[in-house]
């Protein structure tokens, strides 16, 4: 396994941190016309599942260095908790952000309800590794804290974006949530992590909804008509409840892709793919599989 240097993603963050206030204010959140999207769920401290599965997907080498060229890199949230190695998880993702950049490409890094728990002070999920890797919990609580490089590069995350017609996320959208824009989301988002309150806690809202995941096709169906016509698109992925596998619901209206890929679940390095308007389960050790998904054009854009 490579190792990362985190004195080189320090100098990174303090080049960029001067905007933080100004991104959680307004920070882009949409993009059109991208060939490629590689979307991980779930990582839960499984540096190790997180680099198989980057490999399979052909982000990146051998020697964990970006080679997706403009690929868009989506990880929808939950690094923290449950394994010992979100630090290098996160190292990681701040320097394929740069990489990735030189090429064209993007790295989305979303929140997700670990994130929130963690900067909030619930640590019931923490595994002692985790703790270990920073030193202490005073370390751990310094690095993550709102002066923290890693507090810092949380807290300047969207919740949700939008990369053609495919919305990204953690959880889901319920109740007042599924008709507000993606700056108010995400700006309630960010004022959440903040706060400690608000539409970053409530069940309902971007980092905890699970009635997309839970529900069957028909009632997943109705409701993603108010978040479809608002948004102008007609696929949601979300992670945050792992099923063992990439699984589309409702002819893929909602595609769930929190494999479960930590130790603490068991399961697979997996994530979905995009590319020209086609959608894949990759799998590291397998070949890749198209998955039964109807496209069209966004819902509410009908003539």
């Amino acid at each position: 396994m490579p190792s990362y240097i985190p004195t080189a993603v320090v100098l990174v963050l303090a080049l960029t941190s001067g905007a933080i206030s100004a991104q959680q204010k307004s920070k882009q959140h949409t993009w059109n016309g991208i060939a490629r999207i590689v979307a991980i769920g779930d990582v839960h401290g499984d540096h190790g599942q997180f680099l198989k599965t980057l490999l399979a997907a052909k982000i990146i080498d051998k020697d964990a260095h970006w080679i997706g060229g403009k690929t868009h890199l989506v990880q929808t949230g939950d690094l923290f908790d449950r394994g010992p190695d979100s630090r290098k998880a996160m190292d990681l993702l701040m320097k394929l952000e740069v990489e990735a950049k030189k090429s064209g490409g993007h790295v989305h890094c979303l929140v997700g309800n670990h994130e929130e728990m963690i900067l909030r002070g619930d640590w019931r999920y923490v595994h002692p590794g985790e703790v270990q890797a920073f030193g202490d919990n005073a370390k751990y609580s310094a690095a993550i804290g709102p002066g923290g490089v890693y507090g810092k590069w949380i807290r300047g995350h969207n919740g949700v974006i939008k990369i053609n017609n495919v919305l990204f996320l953690h959880g889901g959208l319920g109740g007042p949530y599924a008709t507000m824009s993606l700056d108010q989301l995400n700006e309630g988002i960010r004022k959440g992590l903040n706060t400690g309150t608000g539409m970053a806690r409530d069940s309902n809202g971007p980092l905890w909804h699970r009635a997309l995941a839970k529900g069957d096709d028909a009632s997943v169906s109705e409701q993603v008509k108010p978040i479809f016509k608002t948004h102008s698109v007609n696929h949601i992925v979300l992670g945050h409840t792992p099923f063992g596998r990439i699984l589309p619901k409702a002819g893929g209206k909602v595609i769930l892709i929190d494999v479960g890929m930590s130790k603490a679940y068991g399961g697979p390095a997996g994530c979905l793919v995009i590319e020209k308007g086609a959608f894949y389960a990759n799998y590291a050790g397998h070949p890749q599989q198209k998955l039964p998904i109807e496209t069209g054009v966004p819902a509410g854009t009908e003539k």
